[in-house]
């Protein structure tokens, strides 16, 4: 049988998940549904049990040209003919599996390390159930859990093993984030064969219907993929010459900004967008977000004042957004300033895709997982890295998450993964005001909303209408502190939307200091 690893349901028995049903009658279902392997599982019966329920489900699974694996028991496998097993780390070594069973059973290995991947695709593994993906209730003696970026990590790590061993992901994948699964945990040169399901399917009302899903979901992208462009010859003067008519396009069309943002900052915020031509609501309920994702604007979460409920709304939030494919923008406040924040950053990571991640070195490293160190307050203390480090961490996270990463500064830093670009406008007085580096974040959710087919783009032309005005508003006579400079400031953004509108580009006109940073 061909191993088709793309929908593989892993099978639970408990009376919570099959509710009464019988596992077989489940099983079935799922098939005609659309599942590719099937996995009995089940830890608590007896032996006797066992071979009597797996010959049942053999009969099913042969019946619809599926291969039935044995979790853990090889001699179960041995004494219903099954096609194969699947190994943990505790369970007996591959070697030994090898001995017993068929030349041609299908043996696959469970792995949540690099090293226990390499060690399966030497010994001779057919396929990795790598995982724990997400946190589950369903496996309560998981290592640890390893997200989209250990899963990319692994499959990075085994694309030059030499062979070709077939990959899915484990642990709290449905519905909701299967194609994120997928889509983020791509490496270069390889990606997941399928993933794992258990209680999506086992417990659903539905597990046909529910299956089905699953196939239609696996093998399409999600809403909001895209892919960064190469970097053309004088990249940053391409790009120069783009960004009037993306301001243009994003005062023509008013898009609106849904900001779960800090309560600090939110009038401030709320002014800018006014100004520049944006639409704002301040909203921190996460059920409004259903709704107001259907004008396609884009979401801002921004922790910079969390709370016990910010959490479940943001998620809430991140979820409706994603679905349609709207931008998303998120800002980690204070990332690194208390372990509830460093914990903060992990759920809203593994919670959602972020189109844009952007925030001071602090936070992006904590973000990145490249620090361990501790910020005081939010506020973006020294930096300890020089420019080409702060480049190569844009980048990398870009890469890693498949987004665009900007991180804010003296000079800002702006990668898609692809292209890095580093900004140089701006004024410090945008250093001495409350909600200024906020406002970026909502910002950029104004220009991906109307402009996602370059994030980068978006991303940089919003920076530069920002950093400009900061720039124009500072140099005014009047204008002695950063008393005075925040309503000039809002009058400057409110200047270049007028001369946007009207096709006037002189404000730009030789102002903009970046350049693309080679690495």
């Amino acid at each position: 049988m061909p191993l088709d690893l793309s929908v593989y349901l892993v099978t639970d028995s408990t009376p919570v998940i099959l509710k009464g049903r019988d596992l077989c009658t489940v099983v079935e279902e799922a098939l005609k549904g659309g599942v590719t392997i099937v996995q009995y599982r089940d830890k608590a019966s007896d032996t006797g049990d066992l071979i009597q329920t797996a010959k049942e489900l053999h009969k099913i699974t042969k019946a619809y040209g599926v291969p039935l694996l044995i979790n853990d028991r090889v001699d179960v496998a041995l004494a219903v003919g099954a096609e194969g097993v699947h190994l943990g780390q505790d369970d007996m070594y591959i070697e030994e599996a090898k001995k017993l069973l068929p030349k041609d059973a299908i043996i696959g290995i469970s792995a949540s390390s690099v090293e226990e991947a390499q060690r399966a695709i030497e010994a001779g593994a057919d396929y990795l159930g790598i995982g724990t993906m997400f946190a589950t209730p369903t496996k309560t003696n998981t290592k640890h859990i390893l997200g989209t970026a250990g899963t990319q990590a692994i499959l990075d790590a085994i694309s030059d093993s030499g062979r070709n061993v077939g990959t899915v992901a484990i642990g709290g994948i449905n519905l909701s984030n299967v194609q994120r699964v997928m889509y983020q945990s791509k490496a270069p040169r390889k990606g997941l064969d399928g993933v794992a399901i258990v209680s999506a399917i086992m417990a659903a009302d539905d597990p046909r219907a529910a299956a089905e899903e699953f196939v239609e979901r696996i093998n399409s992208p999600p809403s909001f993929a895209w892919e960064p462009k190469a970097p053309r010859v004088n990249e940053a003067a391409a790009l120069v010459e783009e960004v009037p008519q993306i301001v243009q396009k994003m005062v023509k069309a008013h898009p609106l900004v849904h900001n779960m943002i800090n309560y600090v900052v939110a009038n401030f915020v709320a002014n800018v967008a006014l100004a520049m031509g944006a639409s704002p609501i301040m909203s921190p309920y996460g059920e409004e977000a259903v709704d107001l994702a259907k004008f396609d604007g884009a979401l801002v979460i921004n922790m910079g004042t969390l709370t016990r409920e910010s959490i479940p709304n943001y998620l809430q939030a991140i979820k409706s957004y994603n679905e349609r494919g709207n931008p998303v923008v998120y800002d980690p406040v204070g990332a690194a300033a208390t372990q509830i924040r460093r914990g903060a950053v992990k759920e809203l990571m593994s919670g959602g895709y972020f189109d844009l991640i952007k925030g001071n070195e602090g936070e992006i490293r904590q973000v990145s997982g490249s620090s361990n160190a501790v910020q005081r307050g939010v506020d973006s203390g020294p930096s300890t890295l020089d420019g080409q480090e702060n480049a190569r961490l844009a980048r990398d996270l870009a890469r890693r998450e498949r987004n665009v990463v900007l991180l804010t500064g003296a000079v800002d830093y702006l990668s898609d993964g692809e292209r890095v670009i580093a900004v140089e406008n701006g004024h410090e007085f945008l250093g001495q005001v409350t909600g200024t580096g906020c406002a970026v974040g909502m910002v950029s959710g104004c220009f991906l909303a109307v402009h996602p087919s370059d994030k980068l783009l978006a991303v940089l032309s919003g920076l530069l209408m920002y950093e400009i005005a900061a720039e124009n508003a500072a140099s005014k006579d009047y204008v002695r502190g950063p008393g005075s400079f925040v309503p000039a400031f809002l009058d400057e953004l409110y200047a270049i939307r007028q001369a946007a509108l009207n096709g006037d580009d002189s404000w730009f006109s030789g102002r903009a200091k970046i350049q693309e940073i080679k690495l």
